[in-house]
């Protein structure tokens, strides 16, 4: 990271943060004012268009200052974001599943206001029966599509207008100008920059367990019919503490560029995505991909593949749950076919409140035009198919059950249309939301050779292989 990415800089990273640590640290940071500092922007820009750093990183260090000189104005105007909180434990398609959403209030550079609510709240709130997706109604018997399952697309920019949708429903009266997706995974990371913190009374939260574990100290405890509203409302004061001590750690840490670092990896790999209503601020999160969208103006001679789970057994399963990649595309058949292998390694030892078998609904976005061919499912369910306009792909769908303990590869085979050829082949690989790193594996073969790549999917992932030159 580059050293000039400092304090006035990290704003938008610092308020990134903040609504990082707001999926725990809401109790604390309501009621309570915090201020940036922002200074030499203009400086900065123009520096950084001089020194040897990489075409993407300039772009989102511009990106980052756009974004400050936007929301840190002296006009009096008031900001107001919808904050998805996201607990990528139990994966939805939009990252995780959406237990809690904030309101935060943004005004002359300082956060006004950061207001919490259950999303059942808001769900009791709703009377209007909009029918689920099929597989919610299908695997989990939801009857009633409410706030609370709405992020149920990869694509996030759909999840926000269809959150702000059942929010207007269940008598929501703001006006958001952008939305905020976090995932729970990043407060291991935050506790990465901090060091552990101890709270009396509870034990020790470190970069390795922090978001299991607090989850077991306000979950495990208050699961029974018998436990009170206050009992339960009270079971969050270690989140008080736990923000007040985050806090307290953050503001003094002398190199900000842990802050910046991590919050650029975090909005490259997902787990933070943004959505603007003004149509300059939301093409420059998207030129950076941090729109978190599926991808429809990808090439038609180009591959595409991304793979989404939604789990659909309720559980924290996903914790346990490590997930590989292996995609063959064969251009020897009368048509190119394309295998995914997807693998599930359960890695409990054993059930418990917290974790079952794992059950998912997964999806597989092809090239529209793809053909999944008969027969060739492993491990899955029967597999379904739907063509999608607004993302220009198709749409294979299918369950899958997953045992405790043990691996297990799932897949398809389907043919790609004619458009996709061997000739300089290239593939984007979109990565789902909440689903941490992935390896792959990507096997092309031709007539004349077989060509291997290997990567990890952290964020999107771009291959090509030159094979027209090898054959000249």
């Amino acid at each position: 990271m580059n050293p000039f990415f400092t304090r006035g800089r990290v704003l938008a990273i610092v308020v990134v943060l903040v609504v990082i640590g707001g999926y725990f640290l809401y109790s604390y940071a309501n009621g309570h004012k915090q201020e940036f500092a922002v200074s030499g922007l203009a400086i900065f820009a123009k520096v950084t268009k001089l020194l040897p750093i990489e075409a993407d990183t300039k772009k989102e260090i511009e990106t980052v200052n756009s974004l400050v000189s936007t929301f840190t104005k002296t006009d009096g105007v008031m900001h107001t974001f919808l904050v998805m909180l996201q607990n990528n434990y139990e994966l939805r398609p939009g990252g995780g599943f959406l237990g809690q959403y904030a309101i935060l209030k943004v005004k002359d550079g300082k956060i006004v206001s950061f207001s919490v609510e259950d999303a059942n709240l808001l769900d009791q709130r709703i009377e209007a029966k909009i029918t689920p997706p099929y597989p919610l109604t299908r695997y989990m018997q939801i009857k009633k599509w409410k706030f609370r399952d709405s992020n149920w697309s990869p694509s996030f920019p759909e999840n926000v207008a269809k959150a702000e949708y059942f929010y207007r429903l269940g008598g929501g009266g703001e006006k958001f100008e952008g939305a905020i997706a976090v995932n729970a995974d990043v407060l291991n990371r935050i506790l990465g920059i901090t060091g552990p913190i101890t709270i009396s009374g509870y034990g020790t939260y470190t970069s390795e367990n922090a978001a299991i574990e607090l989850e077991e100290d306000v979950e495990k405890a208050y699961l029974g019919e018998d436990v009170s509203a206050e009992a339960k409302q009270a079971r969050k004061n270690v989140m008080k503490r736990l923000a007040a001590e985050i806090v307290s750690h953050i503001s003094s840490l002398g190199d900000l560029r842990k802050l910046s670092d991590l919050g650029l990896e975090e909005l490259r790999n997902k787990n933070v995505q943004l959505n603007f209503k003004d149509a300059s601020l939301q093409k420059l999160v998207a030129d950076v991909h941090w729109d978190g969208a599926v991808a429809a103006d990808w090439g038609a001679d180009k591959d595409y593949l991304m793979v989404v789970d939604a789990n659909v057994g309720a559980l924290k399963s996903d914790y346990y749950v490590k997930r590989s990649l292996d995609y063959v595309v064969d251009f020897t058949q009368e048509k190119p076919t394309a295998t995914v292998t997807y693998t599930y390694d359960h890695t409990a030892t054993r059930g418990d409140w917290r974790t079952s078998d794992y059950h998912t609904y997964a999806r597989i976005l092809a090239p529209k035009g793809s053909v999944y061919v008969e027969g060739t499912r492993v491990k899955t369910g029967g597999v379904s198919t739907a063509e999608s306009a607004d993302w220009n792909k198709t749409v294979f769908g299918y369950k899958v059950d997953a045992l405790i303990g043990t691996t297990l590869p799932t897949g398809i085979t389907y043919t790609l249309p004619s458009t996709v050829t061997a000739d300089n082949y290239g593939l984007l690989i979109q990565k789902q939301s909440g689903t941490g790193t992935i390896p792959v594996t990507v096997t092309v073969r031709t007539a004349e050779k077989e060509y291997v790549q290997t990567a990890d999917l952290k964020k999107d992932l771009r291959l090509s292989f030159q094979t027209t030159e090898e054959k000249q």
